[in-house]
């Protein structure tokens, strides 16, 4: 039978559901994370059945009940959807790319001109999640490239300042495409270069984003504690902006992995708060923006280290749903490969192992992949299934086809 309600008002369902609470149970849970008294409890049952049947709740609402679910109101209830696309660059600056590189050949930089490089610079940023690697990898350092060469122009102060904070930008996107590739020195050389041009420009938000990649970079390698040294250095440098809200949430992960679950919701929460009080992102696309749809990708992680394996399964759909468009097309497939790691992984634990080996599988197939972050997911699915399945013969297939994967990328291996 199909459910034709909202996928927020499935979600709330869901959740509800996956805590093994009633919804009189719900309504204790929403009652004590409200600001202020709520109406009788009958009146509030009456509320949140027809919030479940899809009845939208109000303003007042929908901050407390996304609270009391771990979340953030627009990753649970929808936010005006905002322009961005192919055109932008030229729409918005009326250049398209070939002059803008010819206008960077003259000796003197115009405003117009520098508004061309920050669009440009925005719309690879925003191409991150489905560009093909090798191609983003080129046009990035194309782009670095080039305004890195204004260092040496007549440039006013403000310019100058731009310039370091956009070769700042570039640098980290190249950064992190190169991680993504397996290239961790040049990843590593790039992110400290990105950290200089930061402190030369005084860019806090550059200079947290370069910290938040090594933070990456330490969970990826099993360097836990570097992981919370490297997040409480870059939300030092950066307290006010986004790039803290993923700063957290690597905090939190490194925790998990740590077994400390009490600091684990310590830090899942403290960055929630955060992410709730900043604006609505203008461009969900861009790599360098924490948008609130992101911030259930990290609770699944999170989650599913600790065992809470039905919280897991929630948030594992919802970032499916949130990163699959209608027609099936992947928004955003590396996150949506992380997503299968956790149905694989919670359809291990539950007994079900032909599931838990279809979405490893899955997992594995994409083309756009961040390939230490899928490393690290499969090799925790694989570790399931050697623990619970050593014996069946699909199971030792699945673990074969990784120490294959392995060969060609090294640590691919399960342990």
């Amino acid at each position: 039978m199909s459910d034709d309600r909202p996928a927020w008002a499935r979600r709330i369902t869901a959740e509800r559901i996956a805590r093994d609470w009633s919804q009189s149970d719900a309504v204790k849970a929403l009652r004590a994370h409200a600001p202020s008294e709520l109406p009788t409890h009958e009146s509030m049952i009456r509320q949140w059945k027809r919030w479940e049947s899809g009845g939208m709740p109000s303003e007042f609402y929908r901050p407390i009940i996304a609270a009391m679910f771990g979340t953030v109101t627009h990753a649970l209830f929808p936010a005006p959807s905002r322009r961005n696309g192919e055109q932008e660059i030229l729409v918005a600056s009326g250049m398209e790319t070939l002059e803008i590189v010819s206008r960077l050949n003259k000796s003197d930089v115009d405003n117009a001109t520098m508004d061309a490089l920050r669009i440009t610079a925005d719309r690879l940023c925003s191409e991150y999640p489905y560009m093909p690697s090798e191609q983003l990898l080129i046009e990035g350092r194309q782009w670095l490239r080039r305004v890195v060469e204004l260092h040496s122009r007549s440039l006013t102060l403000a310019q100058h300042r731009e310039v370091l904070a956009l070769s700042g930008w570039l640098a980290l996107l190249v950064g992190c495409v190169e991680y993504d590739s397996g290239d961790r020195h040049a990843a590593e050389s790039t992110r400290r270069a990105a950290l200089s041009l930061a402190t030369e420009a005084d860019h806090a938000e550059v200079a947290g984003w370069a910290h938040e990649m090594r933070a990456w970079f330490a969970l990826t390698t099993g360097d836990y504690r570097g992981v919370i040294t490297a997040a409480q250095a870059g939300i030092e440098q950066a307290p006010n902006h986004s790039v803290a809200v993923q700063l957290t949430a690597q905090e939190a992960k490194a925790w998990a992995r740590l077994g400390d679950r009490r600091k684990v919701e310590v830090a899942l929460d403290r960055g929630r708060r955060l992410l709730e009080g900043l604006p609505h992102p203008d461009n969900l696309d861009h790599h360098f923006v924490v948008d609130p749809a992101k911030f259930d990708f990290y609770a699944m992680d999170c989650y599913r280290l600790v065992g809470e394996d039905k919280l897991a399964r929630n948030l594992a759909e919802e970032v499916l749903r949130a990163g699959t468009d209608f027609d099936g097309t992947e928004r955003s497939p590396m996150r949506n490969a992380e997503a299968r790691v956790t149905l694989g992984v919670t359809a291990a634990r539950e007994g079900d192992l032909d599931q838990a080996l279809i979405h490893g599988e899955r997992a594995l197939q994409g083309d756009r992949q961040s390939v230490p972050s899928l490393i690290m997911t499969s090799r925790e699915l694989a570790a399931e299934v050697k623990k619970r399945y050593s014996t069946d013969p699909a199971a030792q297939d699945y673990l074969a086809h990784l120490r294959d994967l392995g060969q060609a990328k090294p640590g691919f291996l399960p342990s």
